[in-house]
């Protein structure tokens, strides 16, 4: 029996997991979330799922890449570990490949300024990674840091990824990216949406700075 703080970010991390899978933001197994755990992170195993994950199917791994024989942690797992060396203040990670996100990672360019709401993610847009090989070192270092100053980006060609002070703030954060991207791709039927000004954008942050409001990295 792993000891109480362990059993608590495991069960924390498993009731995240499953909050993800009901948002619809993940299916199958295309999804993976961390959490740091002592000088390491528990992560969700290679092909979970909401039926499957539990305690004991997540992994440990340790500062040096190391875990358990017989264990497999998410094929990602380098992404997370990444992101919470270069960010220490950061202490879990959401990835998935939800509907929308993938819609406009596809693309292969940021999230443009078109809502205040984008704003929350810490700039005037969200920015977009280059493809690389899922699982990748490539992948995990340019992840880390397209997040040097911001909560979320988009992988192109493959979805996006959220990180938060908390399990609960990165997967708010993941599924804001979700609506964000799914309020872009419904106005663009209409055309282009209009982006919001330097000045407007610096009124947004003003306003933040001094309520808090979005932040939540």
């Amino acid at each position: 029996m792993p000891p109480t703080s362990e059993l608590s970010a495991r069960q924390e991390l498993v009731r995240a997991y499953r909050q993800v899978v009901d948002l619809g933001l993940t299916e199958l197994s295309s999804g993976n979330l961390s959490v740091r755990h002592g000088e390491g992170m528990l992560i969700s195993p290679t092909g979970a799922s909401g039926e499957s994950i539990s305690e004991d199917s997540l992994v440990y791994v340790a500062p040096d890449g190391a875990w358990e024989a017989g264990q497999r942690p998410s094929s990602e797992w380098q992404l997370h570990a990444r992101i919470y060396r270069s960010h220490p203040g950061t202490n879990a990670v959401v990835h998935t490949h939800s509907d929308y996100c993938v819609a406009v990672a596809c693309h292969c360019k940021p999230l443009p300024g078109f809502h205040y709401m984008v704003g929350a993610f810490g700039g005037d847009d969200v920015p977009c990674v280059p493809y690389s090989t899922f699982g990748s070192e490539t992948l995990a270092r340019d992840v880390a840091d397209a997040l040097q100053d911001r909560s979320a980006c988009l992988m192109a060609n493959h979805g996006g990824t959220a990180r938060g002070r908390s399990l609960a703030a990165a997967v708010n954060l993941a599924h804001r990216l979700e609506i964000s991207c799914r309020h872009y791709v419904l106005s663009r039927a209409l055309g282009e949406p209009r982006r919001l000004t330097p000045e407007e954008w610096a009124d947004f942050h003003r306003r933040t700075g001094n309520t808090g409001y979005g932040r939540s990295a």
